[in-house]
């Protein structure tokens, strides 16, 4: 039995899967916005619940995606989103609250596990997971494992820069402190400021970004498939005209990579996070 959580900034949400996979219960709580202590509390009562529903008090494993990375210097939490676990040694306090190990990785590599492990991506070796929402995120797994990298920042690609082309606004600020960060061009608060999917004009251009962006991704990471989720992953016209764009970009006579959409939608992060833990 294994238990994921995906430790949201408004919400926070618990599955527990089987071994085979099967959901045996999924369950949402608000997010304590700002209440460090009270988000392990939460997460703490939540997986106590979850087993005494479903295991008859049986342990699980736990796995956690949060919105930022744990440093491997230091064991506390980076660049997250919800600013009030940075800093903090969430790991730790959860394996104390819960009394075992837990298993910590950025939400968007708990998406692209999900997906590699029996979503639209399972059996590819190399397959790079991209969340376009709010945000934009990416997470890397090969051959069934999350790919963290040297400074756990692996996958990070919506704070690469994307150079404008002729005619196209620069120096778009990001809240990372950089400018033009592909997350500036792709997210959803990005599309609706240019006027949002109803406008063709705007989704010619959002595609061809997307395309030159995750032609980035194939250059240097040559995945078997790349796939979608998150708010703007719904929509379906880009997974048939992005590859019909990102070839131009691409430093290959052939374009082998797929570019799926996410078969378990909303529900791929905190199963991502069950799956952390695997034989």
């Amino acid at each position: 039995m294994r238990i994921g959580i995906d430790l949201g900034g408004t919400k926070t949400e618990i599955i527990v899967l089987a071994d085979d996979g099967a959901e045996l219960l999924r369950e949402r709580v608000a997010t304590p916005r700002g209440d460090y202590a009270a988000t392990v509390a939460t997460i703490g009562e939540l997986v106590t619940s979850a087993e005494q529903k479903v295991g008859a008090g049986r342990t699980a494993t736990v796995g956690v995606g949060i919105p930022g990375a744990e440093s491997l210097a230091t064991g506390l939490i980076k660049n997250a989103n919800s600013t009030w676990l940075i800093g903090q040694p969430l790991r730790t306090d959860l394996e104390v609250a819960l009394g075992r190990p837990v298993r910590l990785a950025n939400d968007a590599n708990c998406f692209a596990l999900s997906e590699a492990t029996d979503g639209a991506a399972a059996g590819a070796a190399v397959v790079f997971g991209v969340i376009l929402g709010t945000g934009v995120g990416g997470g890397i797994v090969v051959n069934g494992r999350v790919l963290a990298g040297a400074n756990a920042i692996a996958g990070e690609w919506g704070h690469n820069p994307l150079s404008p082309v002729p005619g196209e606004a620069a120096g778009w600020p990001c809240y990372c402190g950089r400018r033009d960060c592909i997350e500036t061009y792709l997210s959803g608060p990005a599309l609706a400021a240019e006027g949002g999917a109803g406008d063709e004009a705007v989704m010619a251009r959002y595609e061809a970004r997307l395309a030159r962006a995750l032609a980035q991704v194939i250059n240097v990471l040559d995945p078997d498939a790349i796939v979608l989720g998150g708010g703007l992953s719904k929509l379906d016209r880009l997974y048939e005209r992005v590859p019909r764009l990102w070839g131009v970009h691409i430093f290959s006579d052939t374009v082998a990579t797929r570019l799926l959409k996410a078969r378990h939608g909303d529900s791929s992060g905190v199963r991502g996070a069950a799956w952390l833990w695997q034989p």
